[in-house]
């Protein structure tokens, strides 16, 4: 009886004891932070990034010191006409609003965005994250032409 006994605690506190020890493995496990959880990550169309030029036919942008306010009106009505039921200039919507875009943009990357958006968001990293950010809506080729997009981009430079 008294071997039982001592068989039977024996088993109890090998029990007990493995328990315990499973439980704070899997409690330490839960405390334990990855750099990708504890990372603060800045939302795409926040980040900032003036040395990409993006992908397309864009690979230099001169912009006078002074934006050209004739292009500009001209952007002015290209983007109203073609941009719009996407981009609003104060907020968010389907797409990023293009205000302070210049800040954070070069202004090659934004007119390759403009001219070449399917590829873009193929082949380039901040287009890809953006499309992300944006649940997945990719923005539509308007085939614009290189003077109309460039028209655009001072229509940019004047929403501060």
């Amino acid at each position: 009886m008294i071997k039982s006994l001592k068989i039977l605690t024996l088993i109890t506190v090998a029990t007990l004891l493995s328990c315990g020890g499973k439980e704070k493995r899997e409690e330490a496990s839960y405390n334990k932070k990855t750099p990708e959880k504890t990372e603060n990550k800045v939302a795409a169309s926040q980040r900032v990034d003036l040395s990409d030029k993006g992908i397309g036919p864009i690979t230099s942008v001169e912009l006078d010191l002074v934006v050209n306010e004739e292009m500009a009106a001209h952007g002015k009505e290209v983007y109203e006409k073609m941009c719009t039921a996407c981009h609003k200039v104060e907020k968010k919507f389907i797409g990023p609003s293009p205000k302070g875009v210049l800040e954070r943009r070069s202004p090659e990357w934004v007119m390759n965005m403009i001219l070449n958006p399917s590829e873009m968001a193929q082949k380039n990293q901040l287009a890809k994250d953006l499309l992300m950010e944006f649940n997945g809506s990719p923005m539509a080729n308007q085939n614009l032409t290189k003077e109309d997009a460039r028209a655009v981009l001072e229509y940019f430079r004047t929403l501060k």
